[in-house]
């Protein structure tokens, strides 16, 4: 008998040790997140990471952001931006018919955006007010439980894993700035913490309408008779 149990034993010790790799593997992925897929022109400065919230202050940045996971085929949602442009949303690379819009949810904003986590992937809220951090620890704990990200846009977010904003925008027209404006190049910065910050230039648009990096561009593709008007 004591032979067989000494066999027993070592077996038992190593599924024990098995089981407990398990475990730390599953946490490690709850503490990190998925990895969401990322937009190219904010491939190298951001990758949003579930189970995160982020802050963003501009709404063309938030599009940008929910271009990647929607075009891969997340469920996205957008909540609190009466004023989104859908059309702007489709040019920006989002795929409408993989997001959830609620443009007013009045008093019952936390709870729709708790709903909005159990389903979709990534979340864009634009709160009424100041986000308790109460509340923002309780959220937090839900896009964790569900395996999605939060996109706070026009606020700060308490503990957000990033703060994304967009500046020095440079307009690009013809002549002296008379008539149409074609493109617009704009400065992304983000940053997380205390570290410094990471920016990228980017024209949002190109003058061809498209969404790219500045530096992908030769000098002289902003075409000709154009100029920076500021």
């Amino acid at each position: 008998m004591g032979t067989v149990a000494e066999a027993i034993r070592p077996h038992r010790r190593e599924a024990e040790i098995e089981q407990l790799r398990a475990r730390m593997r599953r946490l490690e992925r709850a503490s990190t997140g998925r990895e969401l897929t990322t937009h190219p022109v904010l491939a190298d400065l951001l990758r949003l990471r579930t189970g995160s919230a982020y802050a963003v202050g501009d709404v063309g940045l938030a599009l940008l952001l929910l271009a990647g996971p929607s075009a891969a085929g997340e469920w996205c949602a957008v909540i609190g931006e009466p004023d989104l442009g859908v059309l702007a949303a489709a040019e920006t690379g989002v795929n409408l018919e993989r997001t959830i819009l609620v443009p007013q949810p009045g008093e019952c904003w936390v709870e729709a955006t708790a709903a909005l986590i159990d389903v979709a992937t990534l979340v864009v809220l634009r709160p009424p007010g100041r986000v308790p951090v109460g509340l923002a620890e309780r959220l937090a704990a839900r896009l964790r439980a569900r395996d999605a990200a939060l996109v706070c846009l026009g606020r700060d977010w308490p503990r957000a894993e990033a703060r994304v904003t967009l500046g020095d925008p440079r307009w690009v027209g013809p002549g002296q700035g008379e008539g149409h404006l074609r493109a617009r190049r704009v400065e992304v910065e983000v940053r997380r913490g205390t570290a410094p910050a990471r920016r990228t230039t980017l024209w949002f648009p190109s003058v061809e309408g498209r969404i790219m990096r500045a530096e992908s561009e030769a000098s002289g593709a902003v075409g000709p008779g154009l100029r920076e008007v500021g």
